[in-house]
């Protein structure tokens, strides 16, 4: 099994604050608002993952770009997510038919 090194906690809140242009409070604020959900170390420290990154540039670029406010971007990641898996979804259901479909073609011939 391969490690997904998106999803690995490897950056602190300085880092992470300086990576994306915005204070430490900025990133603080976000996680109050539960926008963002950094892993903690064992000594409590935030720490953010490369995917914790993406969700943070994202939110960046609706506030400062777009002018979307922070409900909003609670709406729209909310909906992301929600896209996200009804496309995993759709996608194994497809699956399942071919392969269910594969299993009737073979069925058939053996018949």
């Amino acid at each position: 099994m391969r490690a997904n090194y998106d999803d690995e906690p490897c950056y602190v809140i300085s880092v992470a604050a300086r990576l994306l242009g915005v204070h430490a409070q900025t990133l603080r604020y976000y996680e109050r608002l539960g926008l963002v959900e950094p892993s903690r170390s064992r000594g409590n420290i935030r720490l953010y993952s490369g995917r914790d990154i993406e969700k943070l540039q994202q939110i960046k670029r609706l506030v400062d770009d777009l002018g979307v406010n922070l409900a909003g971007v609670e709406v729209i990641l909310q909906l992301s997510e929600k896209i996200a898996t009804l496309e995993r979804e759709l996608r194994e259901a497809r699956q399942e038919i071919e392969r269910l479909r594969a299993a009737q073609q073979s069925e058939a011939r053996v018949s």
